[in-house]
């Protein structure tokens, strides 16, 4: 998995979210959160301290994929890509 891949699940998911209704607004921060801590993740060198130290973003993101299945369908599928794409990548 690379980075570009990782960044297409990202673009996939915000995609999604705009052509979604309203979401909760507790969820919309959660996801915010994971994004941002994602993006950080794209921005530093690619070394294994890195991956180590933000290994829960795929716990996150597949925490994220589990809450939306119930109230948002069709993002649980966007969720749970990006958290394969992470784990993938050893993140």
């Amino acid at each position: 998995m690379t980075t570009d891949q990782l960044k297409n699940k990202l673009q996939e998911l915000h995609q999604q979210l705009e052509s979604t209704g309203a979401v909760d607004g507790e969820l919309k921060s959660l996801l915010q959160m994971l994004d941002r801590d994602i993006e950080q993740l794209l921005s530093k060198s690619a070394n294994a301290t890195v991956a180590e130290a933000d290994a829960s973003l795929t716990g996150r993101a597949q925490e994220l994929s589990a809450r939306f299945a119930a109230q948002h369908p069709q993002l649980e599928t966007a969720l749970r890509e990006l958290a394969q794409t992470l784990e993938r990548m050893g993140i």
